[in-house]
């Protein structure tokens, strides 16, 4: 495994973590507060943007630098979150895929029944 795939990144975030004795506050109530102040901060990014301002947000280097951080810091949260509590979390995305499949099966646009969420 190299650094580059989910296990490799998860224990590499466990390392880190254990090097400076932070495990204790590594609790799954911690983590999800921590990922959840973390994607409120890339939110903040966008927050007074328009849309087409939102859109381009990259072109920006100053931006872009921003939003890769805070991109890499909800993942680096939901990663050590999962690894805590022993979530696979490419397993539960492609599970949650398999249900959100079923429950919002495809439709054709136009008519009635195809109006709405799509």
């Amino acid at each position: 495994m190299t650094d580059n795939d989910v296990a490799g990144l998860q224990r590499r975030l466990a390392e880190f973590a254990a090097a400076r004795d932070w495990q204790p506050y590594h609790t799954p109530k911690n983590l999800a507060a921590a990922l959840s102040v973390e994607a409120a901060e890339l939110l903040e990014i966008f927050q007074w943007l328009t849309p087409e301002q939102a859109e381009r947000v990259m072109d920006d280097p100053e931006s872009a630098h921003r939003v890769a951080d805070e991109v890499a810091d909800v993942l680096a949260y939901l990663l050590q979150f999962c690894g805590v509590l022993g979530v696979d979390p490419l397993a539960a995305l492609t599970a949650k895929i398999d249900r959100n499949e079923v429950r919002f099966p495809v439709r054709k646009r136009g008519g009635a029944e195809g109006e709405g969420a799509e």
